[in-house]
């Protein structure tokens, strides 16, 4: 496909329609060597943000020259920058948005009140197993995937610290239902986040994914449910931790964002990033109140700015770059040619239901950017389907996804690729279930 001669010349299409050229062949290597590096993270402790930020660069580079060389003008270069500039920035400033807000409950101890709480009340294994899944499940349709997993991974994590086992089937359990929580919700995964951006679904049309995305929880962890050592970890002496000031506050004022966010979309035709921003102030407002009046001289004080220091700017940026080399790669008509392989050549059906496969290897990010860069026509229910399967496919590997990187980073050797791939055929029948009660839920 990569050998077609461009579609189109560059005066009659919105792409540059280069694909044959040497530079754009080159340009789709580039890529595939910095995606190489995004995949090897684990074992070069390299950020996924620096080589994707350089292949940007670079493609970006040739395809002006390809574009002056082609008699493009230089407007119409700028034009298809600015589009990419567009994206991120809505998706930039909604993101750290929740980012900061999600630290600014981790610096009021939210979490950590929580994981005390499940530690001290002594459950067994397998009612662990569920209580840490569920949790999961609805903590990641707020907050994303990769942070929910790894604030209840602390929890199997303490409780599991003399069983091996149980923390290798409650990993593979926090990375499905991670996946599968973020799945319906447009605040849950960046894919979701994109598509509601993009105005291929309204905000309460993703609640359609509620029950497939339970399915999808549901069925491995079933499966799984029987090698969960049917017994009680030992006992412990965990102290009890408490919220510091206005922690609940924070979690409300978190709530009110959210719903600033919708009613900016919904009613007033806005970005939804423009309500989110005006939430992030009321978050500063109650920040400087919790300066002024909850605490005094030499205390410790509550920083809204500390907190948006912490984000995962390593995150953020990895999403410029490939924001921009995706959208390189598409200018010069890559993505055009894949449209037509994938959705007018095997249909949307399949096609949907292959991005979820191929979101297993290659992140879902830079997955679902290209899906809504070749903007196929389809209506709801693929829009809906193929945010189901870039959402929750890249649970058949642990590396298919932020949760499963991260928490084989923190598991000390007990969650390994390896032991997730031994439930992949567990997780592949919830992939199929899921898609399969889309179908009779949501289809024609």
């Amino acid at each position: 496909m990569l050998f077609l001669p461009g579609l189109a010349s560059a005066e009659e299409s919105d792409v540059l329609g280069l694909t044959g050229t040497h530079r754009g062949l080159y340009c789709v290597m580039v890529f595939i060597v910095a995606y190489a590096f995004v995949m090897t993270e684990e074992f070069t402790h390299l950020r996924k943000s620096k080589p994707v930020i350089l292949a940007a660069g670079i493609i970006w580079a040739h395809v002006a020259y390809l574009a002056s060389s082609n008699g493009v003008s230089a407007e119409q270069v700028h034009k298809a920058f600015e589009h990419d500039l567009k994206e991120y920035a809505e998706l930039f400033l909604f993101l750290l948005v929740a980012m900061t807000y999600i630290n600014a409950m981790a610096e009021r101890n939210v979490f950590e009140a929580l994981r005390s709480w499940l530690v001290r009340r002594q459950f067994g294994y397998r009612s662990l197993f569920w209580i840490t899944g569920i949790i999961t499940f609805f903590l990641s349709s707020v907050a994303d995937n990769l942070t929910s997993a790894l604030l209840v991974g602390a929890v199997v994590m303490a409780v599991g610290v003399n069983s091996p086992q149980f923390v290798a089937l409650g990993f593979v359990n926090l990375v499905s239902a991670a996946n599968a929580g973020g799945a319906f919700s447009p605040f849950g995964d960046i894919t979701t986040l994109m598509v509601w951006q993009a105005g291929k679904a309204e905000f309460f049309d993703f609640f359609h994914l509620f029950i497939p995305s339970v399915v999808n929880f549901v069925v491995p962890a079933a499966i799984m449910h029987f090698a969960i050592p049917n017994e009680a970890p030992t006992a412990t002496d965990e102290e009890q931790v408490q919220m510091k000031d206005g922690a609940l506050v924070i979690c409300g004022l978190f709530g009110l964002t959210i719903i600033t966010a919708v009613s900016f979309k919904q009613f007033l035709h806005l970005p939804p990033f423009m309500g989110m921003m005006v939430g992030l102030s009321f978050l500063m407002f109650y920040g400087y109140r919790l300066k002024t009046v909850f605490y005094g001289p030499g205390k410790d004080k509550f920083d809204v700015f500390n907190n948006v220091r912490d984000a995962e700017w390593d995150t953020l940026l990895f999403f410029f770059g490939v924001v921009f080399a995706v959208g390189g790669l598409g200018y010069i008509g890559y993505l055009e040619l894949a449209s037509e392989a994938m959705y007018e050549g095997l249909g949307a059906t399949t096609a949907n239901i292959l991005i979820g496969v191929l979101s297993a290897i290659v992140d879902n990010i830079p997955v679902m950017f290209a899906v809504l860069s070749m903007d196929p026509e389809m209506d709801l229910y693929q829009w809906n389907l193929v945010t189901l399967t870039a959402g929750v496919g890249g649970t058949m590997l642990s590396i298919g996804s932020a949760a499963g990187v991260a928490l084989m980073g923190t598991s000390r050797g007990m969650y390994t690729f390896f032991s997730h791939l031994k439930w992949t055929p567990a997780i592949v029948a919830g992939y199929a279930a899921a898609i399969f009660t889309h179908y009779l839920l949501n289809g024609h």
